[in-house]
């Protein structure tokens, strides 16, 4: 039997000015709970009271003391980041966290916090849309990118709008536990179980709600026969549309094709078996419609940059 997986400590940095959903999405995705090894600890510069945003306030019991006890520290958006830095004692701590070997993850505008410690200069990050310019000029160093959900940088992650904190937070979930952990808690969130970084801030085009509702509908039921023969026909059928509208309206949609969409999903319900089952490589394969244990291999390589194998070890060996 495998050991359980060590308990990951998590803070939540509330700078004034915190944008409430920004502040809650880390704070319920990793709340402590039996089937969640983190421990999250709401902090602020100091404790006590913060003024928050939107006409709401926040009383920490915590201050920068719990960065120092962090293996990950979320920084919420906040009110008129391009205005001023963040104090320096904050800007020290968060570096200094990420000294100590702590992945500092920002949501929205919290990226203008990161961005103020020179550790996003050089590097590929995003922030909401509507301050992607704002952060170009105020950190030029930084490699604003304005289009996708969030990036993962390594040891600093940056998110988008405050729904994309949720992608963010399930992407971590599922570095660190695994799919099959990821797809509960997004259960638990109703939340899409898997939208890439790469993905649209926002869709450039209005696609007409029926339709996609439609699409969400065919997701599901393609997602129940993923050890089936799934082609873009079969699932243009499904939505009721042309295959050329069909390919369109998912890219706008998702922010990729049918087949890799489909594609992705057989990986991830792969990986979900080899985490929790003791088939073998082959009957995998076989199980999510990929064939050959070779061509399980191969897209395993390709997505995740690892063997089945070696992905089993690891959520087998413990921690």
């Amino acid at each position: 039997m495998s050991a359980a997986p060590r308990l990951r400590r998590v803070a939540v940095l509330v700078l004034e000015g915190a944008k409430p959903l920004d502040v809650g999405i880390p704070a319920q995705v990793f709340t402590t709970r039996a089937s969640m090894p983190y421990e999250v600890r709401v902090c602020g510069a100091t404790p006590g009271p913060v003024t928050g945003g939107d006409g709401l306030a926040y009383r920490v019991a915590h201050g920068l003391e719990a960065l120092v006890w962090a293996d990950v520290v979320f920084v919420p958006g906040y009110r008129f980041p391009d205005r001023d830095d963040p104090p320096r004692a904050v800007v020290e701590a968060l570096t200094a966290a990420h000294d100590r070997g702590a992945r500092l993850a920002a949501i929205s505008t919290g990226a203008f916090a990161l961005a103020a410690t020179g550790l996003l200069d050089g590097r590929r990050a995003t922030t909401h849309w509507h301050y992607t310019q704002a952060l170009k000029a105020r950190y030029p160093l930084v490699r604003v990118d304005e289009n996708v959900l969030f990036v993962d940088a390594g040891g600093v992650l940056t998110s988008a709008g405050a729904a994309s904190g949720i992608d963010l937070c399930l992407h971590i979930l599922r570095g660190d536990l695994g799919v099959a952990a990821s797809n509960h808690a997004a259960r638990r969130l109703v939340a899409a179980p898997y939208r890439s970084g790469g993905q649209a801030q926002y869709v450039p085009r209005s696609v007409p709600e029926p339709l996609g509702e439609r699409f969400a509908a065919t997701r599901e039921w393609a997602l129940r026969r993923l050890g089936e023969p799934l082609t873009l026909g079969m699932l243009a059928r499904q939505a009721g549309v042309s295959p050329r509208t069909f390919s369109r309206r998912f890219v706008q949609e998702t922010g990729c094709t049918p087949m890799q969409w489909v594609m992705r999903a057989r990986v991830d319900r792969a990986r979900e078996l080899l985490e929790r089952s003791q088939r073998g490589v082959e009957q995998i394969a076989a199980d999510v419609g990929l064939g050959t244990g070779a061509n399980l291999r191969l897209h395993f390589r390709r997505v995740l940059g690892t063997t089945p194998s070696e992905y089993r070890r690891t959520f087998t060996r413990g921690e």
